[in-house]
Formats: structure tokens, C-alpha cells, sequence
């Protein structure tokens, strides 16, 4: 197969997504750790669940730009069976990755409201 302009395009853009999630995963890990080591003797209640959460959520953002870089490249450039196949299986281990989180940080399944927001219901 051809290899065209556009294609180096397109699989620049999947790359350089990707470079963003790794340095938006890598930053908070290294932002946090820097918080930690600064602010170990403060004491705070919930320190160390801050530190967890905001981990959690830079996880988070760094799956959901892995995701948007492989459906790039694989709708863009390599629509074939395989590897839409692929896609959905990394997709389907990424959503859980990220449920699993939700689950661990906030402490509630990821379809749930959470507790201080209030689910609105509106009848037709």
C-alpha cells in the first residue's frame, strides 16, 4: 500500500496525541510526587486520597487521548478488519482501565450520579 502525504499527516497527528498522553500522565505523576515530597509533614486529613485522585484523573485524560490517537490511526489509516478488531479490544481494555479508576477514586460505579449531585428525572 501507498504510503501518501496525508497518511504521514494523519499518523503524525495519532503520534503526537500520543506523546501528549504520556506527558499528561508523566507530568501529574511527577507534579504529585513533587507535591508529596514537599508536603509530607503537613499532616492534612485526605492528603494522600488527593494525591491518589488527582493521579486517577490524569490516568484518566492520559487513556482517553490514547483512545482518540488509535482511532485515528486505525479508521484514518488502517481501516482493515484486523485492525478495527484491535481498536475495539483496546478500547474495551481502556474503558475498563478507566472504570476502574472512577471506582477506586471516587468510589462509586462509573454510571452512578455521585453523592452530592442530585439526579433530576423530567416526565413528558
Amino acid at each position: 500500500m501507498e504510503t501518501t502525504d496525508l497518511d504521514k499527516v494523519i499518523e503524525f497527528v495519532a503520534l503526537s496525541i500520543e506523546v501528549i498522553a504520556v506527558i499528561v500522565i508523566a507530568g501529574a505523576i511527577l507534579f504529585n510526587i513533587f507535591k508529596v515530597i514537599t508536603n509530607y509533614n503537613s499532616k492534612t486529613p485526605g492528603f494522600f486520597k488527593a494525591y491518589k485522585d488527582r493521579i486517577g484523573k490524569a490516568l484518566q485524560a492520559g487513556l482517553e487521548f490514547l483512545v482518540a490517537a488509535d482511532i485515528i490511526r486505525t479508521v484514518i489509516i488502517e481501516p482493515t478488519v484486523e485492525s478495527v478488531i484491535i481498536l475495539g479490544i483496546l478500547v474495551l481494555i481502556r474503558t475498563f482501565l478507566s472504570w476502574s479508576i472512577i471506582v477506586e477514586s471516587e468510589e462509586r460505579l462509573p454510571w452512578k450520579p455521585k453523592n452530592n449531585e442530585q439526579v433530576t428525572i423530567i416526565n413528558n
